[in-house]
């Protein structure tokens, strides 16, 4: 691990550029550049706000405000778009940047963490446009939203480590990457992101809560719409899951590591 720290450390400079060159390859040619970063996101919200406010509006706990099920919305999505942009970056970085790997020697460890900062800064974009939104909706801005960066982290670490067990499985099994986003699909409407969990009958929750996206999107609610402080057995849950999943990404990839060069 820390040999690891040491290459990556000895490539901040090739992370930094390319991380700023993804950038510029997505958006170049476009009119509209870094505004496709949070428009893509915004056009989901407004959707959903526009076929399902009325439904969910009053349904929404907390919250008085006439924008209330799009400020539920957006924090759910927030979280959501992190966890769910790393995983997929992730389980395909390994393919999409198969002739590198094959014709440069470097530490391959840098590739994930590339992906991983893009999708950081990618939300942490979304985060400042939804706070300028809930400055035009009227709803108050707290200090508890700063806690959304370490928890960002949070999520940002989890989602990693199941993108690197995905990817490199993916490296040697594709169908990875057709039956990931069906999964993905089935996890996002299983979370109260879209809708409350108190519409959800009481006796199912115990079912809903063995998802580590509900405790990571029940944190962004408490913090962003409600100004409420974290709960440390939702924290922990997913530190706890992180520890066990880190070192068998880990291993994984550097088992992998030389064989996936040539499967690749």
């Amino acid at each position: 691990m820390l040999g690891l720290l040491r290459s990556l450390w000895s490539f901040r400079a090739y992370v930094a550029s390319s991380i700023l060159a993804d950038f510029k390859t997505r958006f170049v040619r476009s009119r509209l550049g870094f505004a496709w970063v949070v428009l893509n996101p915004l056009a989901q919200v407004s959707i959903y706000a526009f076929i399902l406010s009325g439904l969910m509006a009053s349904r929404i706990p907390g919250i008085d405000n006439t924008f209330g099920y799009a400020i539920y919305l957006l924090s759910g999505l927030l979280a959501w778009n992190l966890f769910s942009e790393i995983v997929d970056r992730l389980m395909k970085v390994f393919i999409a940047n198969a002739n590198v790997i094959k014709k440069v020697r470097f530490p391959r460890i840098v590739l994930p963490v590339i992906a991983v900062g893009t999708a950081l800064i990618n939300n942490a974009a979304l985060l400042v446009v939804m706070c300028v939104l809930f400055a035009l909706f009227g709803h108050p801005i707290t200090p508890a939203i700063l806690l959304v960066v370490p928890a960002a982290l949070l999520v940002s670490a989890f989602a990693a480590c199941i993108g690197m067990i995905l990817g490199v499985l993916n490296v040697f099994i594709r169908d990875i990457e057709q039956v990931v986003p069906i999964l993905l699909q089935v996890v996002f409407w299983f979370t109260p992101i879209i809708y409350p969990v108190n519409i959800i009958p009481e006796r199912f929750h115990s079912l809903l809560e063995l998802s580590p996206m509900f405790h990571i999107v029940d944190s962004y609610h408490r913090l962003v719409v409600y100004a409420q402080p974290l709960q440390w057995s939702s924290v922990l849950y997913i530190v706890v899951l992180v520890l066990i999943l880190l070192p068998l990404a880990m291993f994984l990839f550097r088992r992998a590591s030389a064989e996936m060069v040539d499967v690749l």
